[in-house]
């Protein structure tokens, strides 16, 4: 009688200790699957919040390849080429921006290829770099489209 209360005893033991047991891995695998959902939500949300920069750091890309094709440009067919592929450009930033014209346009390049063409001169000595001023002077005066 002794035996069977002690394996009686033991079996309760061992349920129990199972049954815990499987609680206690359920609750940590479902703090792991939360954990991982809020941290994908984070990356997205991340994600999103630098698209914009993403997209003008390729426009400022864009500016650097046509500030070379310009450079580069041979009097007739170098413009009609240089015409072509500023079309295409403009038919690229359109899609991005249906709201937009040909002026938010010029005035975003322009913007762009200032940024580019003053860490070009950086590079440039002292004495031979033109005036900031003279190169503002030349902008033309946009709005902001943000």
């Amino acid at each position: 009688m002794f035996r069977l209360f002690k394996n009686v005893i033991f079996l309760v033991w061992l349920i129990g200790a199972l049954v815990s047991l499987s609680i206690g891995l359920t609750w940590c695998s479902l703090q792991l699957a939360t954990s991982v959902v809020r941290l994908t939500t984070e990356a997205t949300a991340t994600a999103l919040k630098h698209r914009k920069q993403i997209a003008k750091a390729v426009a400022k890309t864009k500016a650097k390849a046509r500030l070379k094709r310009a450079l580069v440009m041979v009097p007739i067919a170098g413009i009609a080429a240089g015409a072509y592929f500023e079309e295409q450009d403009y038919r690229e930033w359109k899609q991005q921006n249906p709201k937009g014209n040909r002026q938010d346009y010029a005035c975003e390049i322009a913007a762009l290829t200032a940024e580019v063409l003053d860490e070009l001169l950086q590079e440039i000595p002292d004495n031979l770099r033109p005036s900031e001023e003279r190169l503002t002077d030349q902008l033309p005066k946009c709005r902001t489209l943000e």
